[in-house]
């Protein structure tokens, strides 16, 4: 009895040892797809824009003319602009608080003239884009220190149509 023990020991674990291959599936459906999200904004889309490629340049006090960084962030908007081509653009003047309403105005013209300018020099349609000043008259940081002005002293490029949803 104890060899017929032993044997049945021995047949059980080899047995136990031996492998199997994986059952095949009944049926022939794939796995569900997984949904991954999107990172970051939608191509092509405003949000693409304002966060890829920038849509604000500063200028210094009572200044219009385009700074190295102010040249840099437009011209990722040309290449920008030009890889959309049915996108229109606002580019819109902003001064800080100091100095007359009329002379702010003028001075946001120019401002949103040299970007603009720059923007067609670098291929963009002028048809494609259009300027306003809005001179002081909406500040980002209405405070009244240095910080506040110079943050205040901008062209905006604003998406005005073609842009994706």
């Amino acid at each position: 009895m104890r060899k017929v023990l032993i044997a049945f020991t021995a047949v059980a674990a080899i047995s136990a040892c031996a492998s199997r291959p994986d059952p095949t599936p009944t049926t022939n459906t794939p796995p569900p797809p997984t949904q991954e999200r999107p990172q970051g904004p939608v191509p092509g889309s405003v949000e693409d824009f304002r966060v890829s490629v920038g849509d604000r340049v500063f200028f210094g006090y009572d200044r219009s003319d385009l700074t190295p960084e102010a040249r840099a962030v437009l011209e990722r908007q040309a290449a920008w602009l030009r890889q959309y081509p049915n996108t229109r653009v606002l580019i819109a003047g902003n001064c800080d608080e100091r100095g007359t309403r009329e002379y702010n105005l003028a001075l946001g013209a120019r401002r949103a003239a040299a970007s603009r300018d720059y923007l067609a020099s670098l291929g963009v349609a002028q048809n494609r884009m259009e300027t306003v000043s809005y001179g002081k008259e909406r500040p980002l940081d209405p405070r009244a220190n240095e910080e506040a002005w110079s943050v205040n002293r901008n062209a905006h490029t604003q998406i005005v149509s073609g842009a994706v949803s």
